[in-house]
């Protein structure tokens, strides 16, 4: 896919919850060899293997194309591409109030390891926290 592809994908999936990624940091992203995008413009996750850590970068599910299971396929995809590059345990971070991203999260076994207070900017509202999650991938 290209980093425009992924920016528009992107942009839909988190319309309304700020800023969104450019093409110009997709493309510096896609630049590294140890970042790897998997899935398709309804749904991809992008991350980065490097000394058997993988990092979950996003994952962005096109509005239209959500609830019919692309995004745990993209996380599937993620975790199994992470593995074939090395690594044992993965990490990501997710907005405590969405919801749906947590259910993801939880029924594919991520598990909360730490907090950042008030890291993500709400229109016209209280900032959410992040909450990192871990899971072994061995």
């Amino acid at each position: 896919m290209t980093p425009e592809t992924l920016c528009a994908t992107h942009a839909r999936a988190f319309a309304g919850q700020g800023r969104g990624w450019s093409a110009a940091e997709f493309a510096a992203l896609l630049d590294s060899p140890h970042t790897f995008v998997v899935g398709d413009a309804r749904a991809f996750a992008l991350g980065r293997a490097i000394a058997e850590e993988a990092e979950l970068l996003t994952l962005a599910t096109d509005p239209v194309h959500r609830r019919t299971g692309l995004a745990r396929a993209a996380l599937s995809a993620f975790e199994t591409e992470a593995r074939a590059r090395g690594a044992v345990r993965g990490f990501l971070e997710v907005a405590a109030d969405n919801a749906a991203a947590r259910a993801l999260y939880a029924a594919a076994r991520w598990r909360e390891c730490a907090r950042r207070a008030a890291y993500y900017p709400r229109v016209g509202g209280a900032a959410a926290d992040a909450l990192i999650l871990e899971k072994p991938l061995g």
